[in-house]
């Protein structure tokens, strides 16, 4: 009898076979036919795509990309397709291709997607894998209890301190605190975690109601912040010592952008960061400027760049305007994101010749946010061989779309990027687009030094997804060839093989912005 009143509720439900196998009844539960958030009448590819793909085929698409993509669109084409409602290739389980998406959708920052995704599917039917990549995306989101069902249900998923301290946490906010304390406190008493990690544990679950004490956290000696301690910490409005943060880690930056309990200073690195990699729309980055704005108003260097976000928008003229933005805009890889912000902004400004040698950039930031229609507007204010023109020539889409060997060599000599990859990703994009000829093609390759031919491995893959119409495949792996931290990364090569494979299967919007966007940061 005294084992028996030594068991936790949970235990003794197992020992008498009294414990439910799901939070799901069994009328309530889910196929796994089709998994995803979006289906093909909301934007997601065709539901079927991968369903007669060898499963190594899209096993390595989707575990080849490690990382972030250099391009804003191709980041946002492949996000779609990996939230697409899909069956699983014949030859795989359906949770582990659920896991792979969610895996993936984690590496590259999308955590509130990854969390959806597995959400679609019913708890017993996770896998491992899924059960890790679900727990990434709820600890990065700080939806500590959203971990809450699986922690409960599947006690056995994992073994580890991480877990049995979510089960802790989920026990005290089913009604059995006591027992939770008494858990943790025990596991505070050994040696297989940090004290931090613990006093986190313990602060939050006393967050349920019927702590008998305050938790002190505990910094000093903690050498490293990890997702548990920076989810909890944050969840519980608790400050972490400056010297851990780290502004470089994308992780704890893209978590903070979306974490509702911080302020809008702390959430804008973050923000802005993730804008300028496609995590966030322009409309999200503008909300956040307004939310800083409301709060703080004028106060410190992020109120100054809102009252100039408001100049760009309601200054009394197009030159106000202009100045306005050229303040917002700077320079480097981490202020394209505030050409995104300013998308919307330079929509408005209406095409003059007085403002013809601000066109190329305002172009540009139009396009980021695929506001090409706005953006083609200035076509008779631009001159040939600029770089507005070079944009306007990829990113158009209405009449003959051919482009002259003269006006792209016009670019070509005057173009002052390093190595003149923009030059390059010009010639790429309009080879890859079709809109010049074979022959003007392979005379700028060898002018440029260049070369758009020699069959990769995985050319020839996404050559053949192409050539089979399958846009789920070509957008997989077009992710796998546009991996890296800069468009340096990125060669003329493979960019032409990804914008032609796009246009081929159907994808021409998603092909003329990455072309586009190429030129704009090359």
């Amino acid at each position: 009898m005294r084992d028996l009143e030594r068991l936790d509720p949970d235990e003794l439900d197992v020992l008498l076979g009294l414990r439910p196998k799901s939070d799901i009844p069994p009328a309530a539960r889910r196929s796994m036919e089709e998994v995803g958030i979006i289906g093909p009448g909301e934007g997601g590819v065709p539901t079927g795509s991968l369903g007669r793909q060898p499963a190594a085929l899209v096993r390595a698409a989707l575990t080849g990309t490690k990382g972030p993509l250099v391009s804003r669109w191709g980041h946002i084409l492949l996000r779609r397709v990996l939230a697409s409602r899909l069956s699983a290739p014949a030859d795989m389980d359906p949770a582990e291709f659920v896991a792979l998406r969610a895996g993936l959708l984690n590496r590259i920052g999308e955590y509130p997607a990854a969390r959806a995704l597995a959400q679609n599917v019913d708890t017993v039917d996770w896998s491992p894998a899924l059960a890790d990549a679900a727990i990434t995306a709820y600890l990065a989101t700080g939806d500590i209890l959203g971990t809450c069902p699986l922690a409960r249900f599947s006690r056995d998923m994992r073994d580890d301190v991480q877990w049995r301290m979510l089960r802790d946490i989920c026990a005290a906010y089913s009604g059995e605190a006591a027992r939770a304390r008494a858990n943790l406190k025990r596991i505070r008493r050994g040696d297989a975690v940090e004290n931090i990690d613990v006093l986190l544990a313990q602060r939050f679950a006393g967050a349920a109601g019927q702590s008998r004490g305050a938790v002190n956290l505990e910094w000093d000696g903690v050498d490293e912040l990890t997702p548990w301690r920076f989810a909890l910490a944050s969840a519980l409005g608790a400050e972490i010592p400056d010297r851990l943060t780290d502004d470089e880690n994308s992780y704890f930056q893209y978590a903070s952008a979306i974490s509702p309990a911080l302020s809008a200073t702390a959430r804008m690195p973050g923000m802005m960061r993730g804008t300028g990699a496609g995590i966030f729309s322009a409309n999200a980055l503008i909300d956040l400027y307004s939310q800083y704005y409301a709060e703080n108003g004028t106060e410190g260097d992020l109120g100054a760049r809102a009252v100039q976000l408001r100049n760009a928008y309601v200054a009394a003229d197009p030159t106000a305007r202009v100045a306005a933005i050229d303040r917002l805009w700077g320079t480097g890889e981490m202020d394209y994101a505030s050409r995104v912000l300013t998308a919307y902004a330079a929509a408005r400004i209406p095409p003059s010749e007085a403002l013809s040698d601000r066109a190329g950039p305002l172009i540009g930031s139009m396009l980021t946010a695929g506001l090409d229609r706005d953006a083609l507007e200035w076509g008779n204010v631009v001159p040939e061989g600029s770089l507005g023109w070079a944009l306007l020539a990829l990113a158009r889409f209405d009449g003959d779309n051919s482009v002259g060997g003269g006006a792209v060599r016009s670019f070509v000599e005057d173009d002052d990027s390093g190595g003149q990859r923009r030059s390059q990703f010009l010639v790429a994009g309009l080879a890859g687009l079709g809109r010049i000829d074979e022959g003007t093609r392979d005379d700028l390759s060898d002018t440029l030094n260049m070369s758009l031919g020699g069959a990769t491995h995985w050319a020839r893959l996404i050559d053949s997804a192409a050539a089979a119409d399958n846009q789920a495949l070509v957008a997989l792996l077009a992710g796998v060839g546009m991996q890296g931290t800069g468009w340096d990364k990125m060669t003329p090569r493979h960019l032409y093989h990804i914008v032609a494979a796009l246009d081929r299967v159907g994808l021409r919007a998603e092909a003329r912005m990455i072309a586009a966007e190429a030129v704009y940061r090359g």
